[in-house]
């Protein structure tokens, strides 16, 4: 069975999916952005689980509880600072949506929902993030074949919406 693959706007913290993918800095103890939209919305609860997972690794991702959000799960994952795209980003970036995939087909997860990782504060041109994403999660689950039937590329601008939406209408 194919996975549905597809883009919105919306505010991640509010989507009813298994998990929601969280563009955590390495302490993962909260912060602006996505990553404290997050933090504020599923509760202090979610602070005090972080602290016990020391920290995470840029392209790596742990797992937690969604405790107050609708998601089930947050799946934290830190995605590298731009500099000049000569420094390793694109492989720490696709290894930020491979990690979360493997994580949740681990965790038996049908549902997950992205945000554009590493485009905010963190400086990674969106025309350049975007295919990326969209390239991994396809790749990844063709080798998977495992619980996932549908991902969310969720957006916080109309911009990045059409980007998203050009993407995935570019290629089933």
């Amino acid at each position: 069975m194919a996975t549905l693959l597809h883009a919105l706007r919306a505010d991640i913290t509010t989507l009813r999916v298994d998990a929601i993918v969280n563009a955590a800095n390495p302490s993962l103890l909260g912060g602006g952005g996505v990553d404290g939209a997050i933090h504020r919305a599923a509760g202090p609860e979610l602070l005090a689980e972080c602290r016990t997972l020391h920290g995470c690794a840029v392209g790596e991702a742990k797992i937690t509880a969604g405790y107050r959000l609708p998601a089930q799960h947050v799946i934290h994952t830190v995605g590298p600072v731009w500099r000049d795209g000569e420094h390793g980003e694109p492989e720490l970036l696709a290894s930020c949506y491979r990690q979360s995939l493997r994580l949740a087909e681990a965790n038996g997860l049908r549902s997950a929902a992205f945000p554009a990782i590493s485009t905010g504060v963190y400086g990674y041109p969106p025309e350049q993030a975007a295919p990326l994403a969209v390239a991994t999660v396809r790749d990844t689950l063709q080798e998977a074949a495992g619980s996932i039937t549908e991902v969310v590329f969720c957006c916080f601008s109309a911009r990045d919406l059409a980007l998203y939406e050009s993407l995935l209408a570019g290629s089933s």
